[in-house]
């Protein structure tokens, strides 16, 4: 039989066993997911491999920074979680609330709202609990699950102006706001847990038979979405010209009165989702690195010394920095965004293909095939970075004079909401 050449599966060193596939290596390496498939990727001369097999969705899975620009179309395996927000739809679902973030976060009144929340959960929460673990002799705190809390306290803040205090003491935090979060953390294992699995169906037949870790995931959505439906309903009864004058995000999309319930409980959820994860993985990982490097943060420490003597507030002992002090941070955004090439928030990202189609390096893909790129198996690809590609090297980020100088969206993927690169234009 004829076989066309286009249509070939490459799949560069594993084998390919009779009617399943390469499904063995898969399941075989699932708890290492990203290690592994990074390690194939770079035995494949265009970083890409492609698979096909029983129980096995076919797709393939790129490092290839001309692929990546290829690829579009958003498909999710949480669209049961964030229903049809900007991280789980497409087309004109997506563009409009594209627009409507892009739009909402480029009034400088929302923005003064994100700086004033998350100023006050460093000063006021994240600061003293530091402050006082280090006065204390023999007390370690773990540090992810403190970002975790921070993230999630400043996201719902700026999401829809509650505040869950779990950066609080224990008892500070309401019954209602610790079950929320734990609720959020079920639900995105179980999204983790749906993505790296290999049979990309398995998790509706095991919501069928109410099966773990779906069962809990059904107890999540219920908490999540309970608790965001009442937070909407409750915008909803004060009002229009009340709404406005508020600052969150929600207050400010069902303001405009055009929206459906569903559609802001949606909004909402795909926000916490970003606002949360992104903000404390991007957080832990930065910190676990400087904590073996100790000149780089010798330097992050000399070069906020030298941009808060030469501000206007220089002296008035603040203990957080405006936005233009930031913006001179040109070494400490080198450093946040190197350590996000090595271990971005967002490792991998799924599309689907409409239809056939051949990726810029020649991998056929066909239609509904899943088609992955892989962020973290990038940052370590030395035709893209060079040979210290695996070397936390903040200096490759800076020109000559010391400035940042950024690189192309497609070369480092780091998954950035789109509206949100409007607003950092």
């Amino acid at each position: 039989m004829h076989l066309d050449p286009r249509k070939q599966l490459h799949a560069h060193g594993l084998k390919s066993y009779p009617v399943v596939g390469p499904l063995p290596h898969f399941v075989k390496n699932r708890d290492r997911f990203l290690e592994w498939s990074t390690g194939v990727m770079k035995r494949s001369p265009t970083h890409t491999i492609s698979f096909k097999g029983l129980g096995l969705t076919a797709g393939a899975i790129t490092a290839n920074p001309a692929n990546v620009e290829h690829v579009e179309g958003l498909i999710s395996l949480a669209e049961d979680f964030l229903g049809r927000g900007i991280f789980s739809s497409d087309g004109e679902q997506w563009l409009w609330q594209r627009k409507a973030a892009s739009y909402e976060f480029n009034k400088r009144s929302l923005r003064n709202f994100v700086v004033d929340s998350v100023r006050f959960e460093v000063v006021e929460r994240l600061l003293p609990l530091l402050e006082q673990a280090a006065g204390r002799d023999g007390r370690t705190l773990d540090v992810q699950d403190v970002l975790e809390r921070f993230a999630f306290d400043n996201i719902c803040r700026v999401a829809f102006d509650e505040d869950p205090a779990c950066l609080t003491e224990e008892s500070m935090a309401t019954p209602q706001s610790a079950e929320f979060m734990r609720a959020f953390n079920d639900a995105q294992n179980t999204i983790l847990s749906r993505f790296l699995s290999p049979a990309k169906s398995l998790w509706r037949a095991k919501r069928l038979f109410n099966m773990e870790p779906e069962r809990r995931m059904r107890e999540a959505i219920n908490t999540v979405h309970t608790y965001t439906e009442r937070i909407v309903r409750e915008r909803r009864e004060r009002g229009e010209a009340r709404l406005a004058r508020r600052d969150d995000f929600l207050s400010r999309f069902a303001a405009g009165g055009e929206h459906s319930d569903e559609s802001l409980r949606d909004v909402v959820t795909n926000f916490l989702m970003a606002g949360r994860d992104s903000t404390s993985s991007a957080l832990t990982w930065f910190f676990w690195l400087l904590s073996d490097r100790p000149d780089v943060e010798g330097k992050i420490v000399h070069e906020i010394h030298a941009v808060r003597s030469a501000s206007i507030s220089g002296g008035m002992g603040s203990t957080t920095f405006s936005l233009d002090e930031l913006r001179d941070m040109h070494y400490l955004h080198a450093a946040v965004t190197e350590s996000m090439r090595l271990y971005p928030p967002v490792p991998i990202n799924a599309r689907t293909c409409k239809e056939e189609d051949s990726l810029p390096d020649g991998t056929f893909v066909g239609k509904g095939w899943h088609v992955t790129y892989c962020a973290y198996a990038m940052g370590r690809m030395e035709d893209i970075w060079g040979a210290d590609c695996d070397e936390f090297r903040p200096e490759r980020w800076l020109d000559e004079a010391g400035v940042f100088r950024p690189e192309s969206p497609f070369k480092y993927p780091i998954y950035i909401p789109r509206w949100a690169k409007d607003v950092h234009r």
